[in-house]
C-alpha cells in the first residue's frame, strides 16, 4: 500500500470524544501516523510481524499497522480509548487484539506480550513530567525494534536515557498539528515540530 493511500485510510479513524488534558490525549494526525507506519513497513518492521502500540489511544497507528499485514495488540488504560478504538477497528475491518492496562504498573510486565516491533505516540510530559519514560522502558523490554513520536530535539536525552539498553538509529523530522481541543489551548491550530525516533535493542 503506498504511502498516500494508507493516509487515506487514517483519515476515517475517529478522533477521542472528550480527551483529557492530563493524559495528553491529541489523536496522533492520520498523516504522522501514515509516515510512521509507512516507515517501518519499509523496514520490514510491519508486515508480517507482532506488533505493539502502546498508549494506543483511539487506534491510528495500530489500525496503520493491521491494514499493512501486521498482528497487532494494543494496549491502553483509558476505558474510553479502548470503546473508540475498537470501533474504529471495527469499522475499518481491522482485527486488534486490546490490552487494558497502564505501562507504568507492575501487571504490564506480565500482561503486555514481547513482539517484533513497538509503535507509539507517548505523552511528551507538557502535564506530567518524564510521562514518556514508562512508555520507553516497556518497549525497551518488549521488542528489539521501536518506531516512536517525541518532540523534536528529544534525540540526547532519549540517548543518554537508554544508554546500555539500546540506541538510536535513525531520526525523521515531522510536525504534529493540535486543533484547538482544551480551554487553555489560545490557537485554532497548533503545530509542534517532533520527530520519529527509530531505537533498537541492544
Amino acid at each position: 500500500m503506498k504511502l498516500r493511500q494508507l493516509e487515506m485510510l487514517l483519515e476515517r479513524v475517529s478522533g477521542f470524544d472528550n480527551p483529557s488534558a492530563e493524559r495528553e490525549q491529541y489523536q496522533t494526525p492520520a498523516p504522522l501516523a501514515a509516515r510512521l507506519v509507512h516507515m517501518a513497513m519499509m523496514a520490514g518492521d510491519i508486515a508480517g510481524c507482532t506488533v505493539l502500540d502502546l498508549g494506543s489511544g483511539t487506534g491510528i497507528l495500530a489500525i496503520g499497522a493491521a491494514f499493512l499485514g501486521a498482528e497487532v495488540t494494543a494496549v491502553e488504560d483509558d476505558v474510553e480509548a479502548i470503546r473508540i478504538a475498537g470501533a474504529n477497528a471495527r469499522d475499518l475491518g481491522c482485527n486488534i487484539r486490546f490490552i487494558r492496562t497502564d505501562v507504568t504498573s507492575e501487571e504490564a510486565l506480565t500482561l503486555v506480550p514481547n513482539c517484533d516491533t513497538v509503535i507509539m505516540n507517548p505523552p511528551f510530559g507538557a502535564q506530567a513530567e518524564h510521562a514518556d519514560r514508562p512508555f520507553i522502558d516497556l518497549a525497551l523490554q518488549k521488542a528489539v525494534t521501536i518506531y516512536g513520536i517525541f518532540n523534536a530535539g528529544s534525540g540526547p536525552f532519549i540517548s543518554s536515557y537508554i544508554r546500555g539498553r539500546g540506541e538510536i538509529i535513525a531520526s525523521i523530522e515531522a510536525g504534529l498539528t493540535i486543533p484547538r481541543t482544551f480551554r487553555f489551548h489560545s490557537r485554532d491550530r497548533h503545530e509542534i515540530p517532533v520527530e520519529i525516533y527509530i531505537i533498537r535493542r541492544l
